[in-house]
């Protein structure tokens, strides 16, 4: 902990006013009237969020719960890495490094983090408290930007330097989901002091094809499925600096091109976004980006990945050996395989099918997320 230096989030006045302002003055257009969100972000609820972002929503209120955990930041790797590291209740919490996606920040586990480092607090029991190291990926939000766009398995190598080397921890394990599952399966092939991982989302791939009737099926639907998803990220894995010019100029617009994520990729009921989510839960995520001018440098993970290889694990066929846990929700994005498929990419031990949830499980179902992570590590215990 030599290297870490406390962090306060503290925007300056300044730069939310000026944020205020760019959205109090946003010229609107014209959209269909009967377009729904089919065509994108809805127009109506846009400018319904965007009343409440000016005359409603506090963001010192935000960044006070935001503060309420211990915030660091160190030199990583040649990053200025910033991290939420929030020690566990009880004599023996187990090092767990959660890592977040894209359109994610930190924001995903300000509800969560509280429940996994201190579980007496909330009608569990101490012995499953954790040590919760939460990282700004590097390029987002309070982490400083790489030298060029990196990918999740270069990320995965920052954060293992940072489990390690910074925090001094001899072996930790990694939970993800977005971005973070692909991080985590990369701290789980390629650095022996991570000792499982548990992931809520599939995004790595097998050399080989699909095998068999159901793979395959799985895989056309697949396909056929990303096709209206696929426009987001081409763009970020191709042009990133292109859309950074609007963004980097409009609140509005990275509002909108993260709330049709939050709208698209969620478990919400009867098409309202807020079946699920506040107003302020939006508007918090999204400000992160905002007040950090980061939307630029966040992109670039997906022309990082790209460079490292894309999607597929190892051009050998080898697979993650460390113990696995798989936690299933079922409006998840990135539709999961038939078990078959993912037990050659990953050493599946523990396969959970949830009964509701979507993408952003630590916000969605926190407590069904986290009953999984536990009862996977009390498997390790038991194995151990």
């Amino acid at each position: 902990m030599n290297m870490c230096q406390p962090f306060t989030v503290a925007v300056p006045d300044k730069t939310l006013q000026h944020i205020r302002t760019r959205v109090q003055e946003y010229p609107w257009h014209e959209m269909p009237d009967d377009g729904g969100w089919d065509y994108g972000t809805n127009l109506d609820y846009m400018k319904e969020l965007c009343d409440y972002w000016v005359d409603e929503f506090d963001w010192r209120l935000e960044e006070q719960k935001i503060n309420r955990f211990s915030h660091f930041k160190a030199p990583v790797d040649g990053i200025d890495l910033h991290f939420i590291y929030e020690k566990g209740s009880g004599l023996n919490p187990k090092p767990l490094i959660i890592s977040h996606g894209w359109p994610g920040t930190i924001v995903e586990f300000l509800d969560f983090i509280d429940l996994l480092a201190h579980p007496e607090n909330h009608g569990g029991s101490v012995e499953d408290a954790f040590d919760v190291v939460a990282p700004s990926l590097p390029g987002f939000g309070f982490s400083g930007r790489p030298p060029r766009p990196y990918g999740p398995r270069q990320m995965a190598s920052v954060f293992n330097t940072l489990m390690t080397d910074v925090l001094g921890y001899d072996s930790y394990i990694a939970q993800g989901g977005d971005w973070g599952g692909a991080i985590s399966s990369w701290l789980g092939y390629e650095h022996p002091a991570c000792q499982a991982i548990h992931i809520n989302i599939l995004t790595m791939r097998h050399k080989d094809a699909p095998q068999g009737a159901e793979e395959t099926a799985w895989a056309e639907k697949f396909d056929r499925d990303q096709i209206i998803q696929d426009g987001y990220r081409t763009q970020q894995a191709t042009k990133p600096q292109t859309l950074s010019y609007a963004m980097m100029d409009s609140p509005v617009g990275v509002a909108a091109w993260i709330l049709e994520k939050m709208h698209g990729w969620s478990d919400i009921k009867n098409g309202n976004v807020e079946s699920v989510y506040t107003k302020d839960q939006l508007l918090t995520n999204i400000m992160v980006y905002v007040v950090t001018r980061t939307f630029n440098t966040a992109s670039w993970i997906y022309y990082g990945r790209r460079e490292e290889g894309g999607r597929v694990l190892s051009p050998e066929g080898n697979r993650v050996e460390v113990p696995t846990a798989c936690a299933l929700f079922p409006k998840e994005l990135l539709a999961w395989p038939p078990r078959s498929y993912a037990e050659r990419i990953y050493n599946i031990t523990q396969w959970t099918e949830m009964p509701r949830g979507g993408h952003f499980a630590a916000m969605e179902e926190p407590e069904l997320l986290i009953d999984d992570i536990r009862n996977f590590v009390r498997t390790l215990d038991t194995k151990s």
